[in-house]
């Protein structure tokens, strides 16, 4: 095929969306939906038995009081990652039925109290779009600004030195970049600049678990936040995890000075999770802890080598980061296709990922040069999937 033919298989673009999640919506349609990272892989044996006890489970949430359910699914959940400090303020710990939520009540402060907020660049566009929608004004720090414990604190000293809070995202999605590799040098350095020009601290650790599906071992952060007297939001989830076919629960936690504040936020919104779902992702966790993560593993691991036998290499470039989650990201290599036109001329093959644009939310240019495609799938849908990837690529050399 001549090279004129080649731009003009790429052209075409995409229905405009306004973020990702309208793109994600648009994907369940498609045979290979590769665009949202939802949990849509199969149930493991161990898995498979605690769907066969859904209705014990049922009725041992309607004989246990939501309070015991709560707080079983709070031990059960900061001891499963390490987090044992969190548990010294467990009263503190508020339970919401997705981050979006958490997120919502954290930009619902941060309008209220008009801050100026650092957003990491690349992230994903829902944190931005929240605050934007709040009239939040933000500025882009990118990840480039923590990667040196040498030099962080005097990145934030001409980056953030103007703005009230820092929002950051670990691991980082979509990159898997994450501040906790080194001895978490790179995050001590950033509270202790925001301890010493009182910035507020926001975390969404939604993505932390993929650091013990990793092999890892998460650093007690809540222990760095309560020791360094740092102020803070710290936001985690189970909705990224564990395939409940969306069933899930996030939590919120703030520093002591504005726990009430958060509170009063929280109750604003809702009263409670749903006790059965509390029950249910409990045992999820627990499945979890019994078996160290393998029916996680097993399935990203398969399906990110299978992703890079596949496309590693020729028009696209595996980036290799430094968490490996349920998501890889893809350089495009030819500098004169964009990912929007890959996004469009892959969707005419029935295989929708998403563009990287809308995780570079202030210089979507940039992100232009990259596509995400998420992992947590069926292995056997997941291999066609990549097939049918890898075959309409090469139908450019052709």
């Amino acid at each position: 095929m001549k090279n004129a033919e080649n731009v003009l298989m790429f052209s075409n673009q995409p229905q405009v969306k306004e973020d990702i999640t309208q793109h994600e919506i648009e994907a369940l349609k498609t045979r290979f939906n590769l665009a949202d990272a939802h949990t849509h892989q199969r149930q493991s044996p161990s898995q498979q038995a605690i769907v066969a006890s859904l209705p014990a489970l049922w009725y041992e949430a309607e004989n246990t009081t939501q309070y015991q359910s709560e707080q079983h699914f709070i031990e059960t959940f900061y001891r499963f990652h390490g987090q044992d400090t969190a548990l010294e303020r467990k009263e503190h710990i508020y339970l919401v039925y997705a981050a979006s939520i958490a997120m919502h009540i954290t930009a619902t402060f941060l309008m209220q109290h008009r801050l100026r907020v650092g957003l990491i660049e690349p992230c994903f566009d829902n944190l931005h779009d929240l605050m934007k929608h709040m009239q939040v004004p933000m500025s882009p720090l990118g990840e480039e600004l923590f990667m040196d414990p040498a030099r962080v604190y005097d990145n934030l000293m001409q980056s953030a030195l103007e703005l009230d809070a820092i929002t950051l995202v670990d691991p980082n999605n979509p990159t898997g970049f994450s501040l906790f590799a080194n001895d978490a040098e790179c995050f001590l350095e950033v509270v202790r600049f925001c301890c010493d020009y009182n910035k507020l601290l926001i975390l969404d650790l939604c993505f932390a678990s993929f650091i013990l599906a990793d092999g890892g071992k998460r650093c007690d952060v809540y222990q760095i936040l309560e020791q360094s007297g740092v102020r803070f939001i710290a936001m985690e989830d189970t909705g990224k995890t564990w395939p409940l076919q969306d069933a899930k629960c996030a939590t919120i936690m703030a520093s002591r000075d504005l726990n009430e504040e958060i509170y009063n936020l929280v109750t604003s919104v809702l009263l409670n999770v749903s006790p059965f779902i509390l029950k249910l992702v409990t045992r999820y966790v627990i499945d979890s802890a019994e078996d160290d993560f393998a029916s996680l593993k097993e399935v990203l691991n398969a399906n990110r080598d299978c992703a890079r036998q596949h496309l590693d290499g020729g028009l696209l470039r595996y980036c290799e980061p430094m968490v490996k989650s349920s998501v890889a990201w893809f350089e495009i290599t030819d500098p004169k296709l964009t990912a929007d036109a890959l996004q469009a001329y892959l969707l005419r093959h029935q295989v929708y990922v998403l563009a990287g644009k809308y995780f570079y939310w202030h210089n979507p240019s940039q992100g232009q040069r990259y596509i995400r495609i998420a992992l947590a799938r069926d292995p056997v849908l997941f291999n066609a999937a990549m097939v049918a990837t890898r075959a309409a690529l090469e139908q450019h050399h052709a």
